[in-house]
């Protein structure tokens, strides 16, 4: 497609603009400028650069000149579609072009650790993380979040509004797409530099950090699409399956040691109860106080074996033992045991049962996830979650799962993020809460093609809409209506929360899980 003379100095002026922030930001010195600049023009099918005058100028983000240079590249023929996904992988290629190399940011990282601190350097690599736009903030930002009041404190609620969708076109060639093996996956190191394709990312703006976990190779990153503030990857070297073991409690308490202003913590290493990535060893961290964190004490208790560790139940929807205290070892031993002991723990009056049968194989079924993080007294803290993933007649997605009432709101895996009090929901009830929201002021009545047709959008609410009218009515303001809704949602999931508590949070739920403790060779504190 040819280019017209003002089109192509347009598209030079952008790229000076961009190398003018790149350096400004520290993602390339002055001597990188010059062969970033000829990378770009040849990425550009450019024969010189922009001669004239570049604006003096700050920008915060590179979004604003990566989408010009985007819409060029689609006007000189450069992309094959004019889709989220082409752009995304060109946008990660020409963002690489303005990296430094993988080694110079481990080495600026460590060099700042040593020199100003840990907290600095992790300042540092997050900063280039978002300037880089390997961090999407301009997506993130789309997000709707708020905090639901409830009586397990405020629960963090937040629409996933960040992942573009697939466009139709994208949708019907994937289907025909030979399948690769490489990378294994989305957290294999070999993504590092990796060009990507229509069905894996383009990583050409990815940077981790290796670090040494209980001896052993670890790899630092942040997430793409951070839920929460810095908002971390940490996965083993090797593509391993996730497992539950002693070593991961051991792992937790050794990344803190590092990194002692994040907490960490693991999605469990069974299905339904699980992440969405079993097939690699990996943690989430970050900077963030999750509502989790915030809640108290209940009840506590001691282990003789185990003098210098504090143990209680937490205030929490979720069934959760807080081990504390400033000896690592004996936190470390203790956790060991409990996940020892919880995995062959049955309580058929609770509906726990450690195993069952089939096809003459045993199955496992109970869990934990765990979180780890240093707490305001200086001490390591554990939260010890008890999961278990038994499926029944009644319960076929999982006993200890969202029921069936409350797939409307939330169907998928109640992973770590979760756990710890942030519902991420889907993209889609960004509308319905919105239609949702003019029923409730009567600028929309509530139809009978609403609770009869199975194709409505908001057929699956229907009951709920119901219930909301009876206690509020139809005629709330806007304001009045968005407040209802973001506390009904709150409340929804919460009981998602409940659902997914192995120990339910009534009289002989708390009397199972004390039972469970004394099992475990507890005493209750006075």
């Amino acid at each position: 497609m040819e280019r017209t003379v003002e089109a192509s100095q347009l598209t030079a002026l952008t790229i000076e603009r961009l190398l003018q922030f790149a350096k400004q930001n520290g993602l390339i010195e002055q001597l990188d400028v010059y062969t970033s600049r000829n990378a770009l023009l040849d990425l550009f099918g450019l024969a010189e650069p922009y001669a004239g005058e570049v604006p003096d100028e700050k920008l915060s983000s590179p979004v604003s000149l990566l989408e010009d240079l985007l819409d060029a590249a689609f006007e000189a023929g450069l992309l094959e579609e004019n889709t989220a996904t082409y752009r995304d992988l060109l946008d990660a290629r020409i963002m690489g072009v303005l990296m430094p190399r993988p080694s110079e940011v481990v080495n600026q990282f460590w060099n700042t650790a040593k020199t100003s601190g840990v907290e600095a350097a992790t300042n540092y690599f997050y900063k280039q993380s978002i300037d880089s736009n390997y961090i999407r903030m301009d997506r993130i930002q789309k997000n709707e979040y708020w905090l639901a009041g409830t009586a397990y404190g405020d629960l963090e609620i937040t629409i996933n509004l960040s992942k573009p969708e697939k466009d139709p076109k994208e949708i019907a060639l994937l289907k025909t797409l030979p399948q690769s093996s490489y990378p294994a996956c989305l957290l294999c190191a070999d993504n590092l530099g990796y060009a990507g394709r229509v069905n894996h990312p383009a990583r050409q703006n990815l940077r981790f950090i290796p670090l040494e976990l209980d001896n052993e190779k670890w790899y630092f990153q942040y997430s793409p699409y951070v839920y929460y503030n810095e908002h971390s990857i940490i996965f083993h070297e090797k593509h391993i399956p996730m497992k539950t073991t002693p070593n991961t409690f051991y792992r937790l308490l050794d990344f803190i040691d590092q990194f002692p202003h994040y907490f960490i913590g693991s999605n469990a290493d069974l299905p339904i109860v699980g992440g969405s990535i079993l097939n690699h060893d990996h943690f989430q961290g970050g900077r963030h106080q999750f509502p989790m964190e915030k809640a108290p004490s209940e009840q506590t208790f001691a282990n003789a074996e185990f003098a210098g560790v504090k143990a209680a139940i937490v205030k929490w929807p979720m069934s959760v033992i807080r081990l504390s205290g400033h000896n690592k070892q004996q936190l470390y031993k203790l956790a060991s045991k409990l996940l020892e002991d919880w995995r062959a723990y049955s309580d058929a009056e609770a509906d726990v049962l450690a195993f069952s049968e089939k096809d003459g194989q045993r199955i496992p079924h109970n869990t934990i996830t765990p979180i780890a993080r240093n707490n305001a007294r200086g001490e390591y803290e554990l939260d010890l979650v008890l999961r278990n993933n038994r499926t029944s007649a009644e319960h076929p997605d999982g006993i200890f799962h969202p029921h069936q009432h409350l797939h409307h709101i939330k169907k998928e895996n109640i992973g770590l993020i979760e756990v710890m009090g942030l519902a991420v929901l889907p993209g889609r009830l960004q509308e319905e809460l919105a239609d949702i929201a003019k029923i409730l002021t009567g600028e929309v009545d509530f139809g009978s093609a609403i609770r009869d047709e199975a194709a409505h959008p908001l057929h699956k609410h229907a009951a709920w809409i119901e219930a909301m009218i009876a206690k509020h009515g139809a005629a709330l303001t806007a304001d009045g209506a968005k407040a209802v809704l973001q506390e009904e949602v709150g409340s929804k999931f919460m009981d998602v929360l409940l659902d997914a508590g192995v120990f339910k949070r009534d009289e002989a739920g708390q009397a199972a899980f004390e039972r469970f403790l004394i099992a475990a060779g507890f005493a209750q504190q006075q």
